[in-house]
């Protein structure tokens, strides 16, 4: 998809203001959302170009608003090693010219994510467990942003079980989403997929979702977020539901 219309233009940028607010109440969800949401009008390889930029800009962001990026990445760097050596592995499916596969693996990367945040019990990884879990979780996070351009899956729900403080929770995460989103983007520039068209779209993206940021943070003191990220992540299993059974129906 090279020729973005001004109606497509509005519409990126709507999806990108949403998922930046919804990254400003519960500290991520933007590349999660952003992925669902445009997945829905044009393949997720396009999708996923467009993520790059906005993604690489807010989780940057993320990532070095916290005190403890030294240690973190200490501990972490195997994950990211796994992340990186994932993604290009599995960016050739993405890259490809198969949209219904693809969509449904989308479709399925955000349906397994959000009932599993939703429904399942907190986890803990044994501190003895994490040099062999490390990359193994980075690697399998890896194929799966390599396919579908989903970044979460089973990174996140990793993370949290590691026993991070706040601060460096959102700080690991937000580590764990640039990793891959440089990764992602060199997987789909390998594959040819990451046309300049894109680029400049992308980098246009980066506005409205820096203002969706701040705008989630001024919301974030007016309501629950935890009351909003569940009916957020009920939102994102009935667009993967969408998104996974939409090959089978057309």
């Amino acid at each position: 998809m090279s020729d973005f219309s001004l109606t497509l233009t509005g519409t990126i940028a709507i999806t990108f203001l949403l998922a930046g607010i919804v990254k400003g109440i519960t500290g991520m969800g933007l590349p999660t959302l952003a992925m669902g949401l445009l997945g829905t009008i044009m393949p997720p390889v396009t999708a996923a170009s467009l993520l790059i930029v906005p993604s690489f800009v807010t989780n940057v962001w993320q990532l070095f608003a916290g005190p403890s990026f030294a240690s973190i990445l200490r501990r972490l760097w195997l994950m990211m090693v796994g992340i990186l050596i994932g993604t290009m592995a599995g960016s050739w499916l993405l890259a490809s010219d198969n949209v219904q596969w693809t969509t449904a693996g989308l479709g399925a990367a955000l349906t397994i994510y959000a009932a599993y945040t939703l429904l399942a019990r907190q986890l803990t990884v044994p501190a003895a467990a994490e040099h062999l879990m490390s990359p193994a979780v980075g690697f399998i996070t890896g194929i799966v942003t390599g396919g579908t351009g989903v970044f979460v899956v089973p990174a996140v729900p990793y993370i949290q079980a590691l026993g991070l403080s706040r601060d460096d929770l959102i700080q690991a995460l937000g580590l764990s989403f640039t990793v891959s989103t440089i990764a992602l983007a060199a997987g789909l520039a390998a594959h040819g997929a990451f046309q300049v068209e894109h680029i400049a779209m992308s980098s246009l993206a980066v506005l409205p979702a820096l203002l969706g940021m701040w705008l989630g943070q001024l919301l974030r003191q007016r309501i629950s977020p935890a009351t909003f990220r569940r009916w957020f992540l009920i939102f994102l299993i009935l667009l993967g539901l969408e998104l996974l059974a939409r090959p089978f129906l057309a």
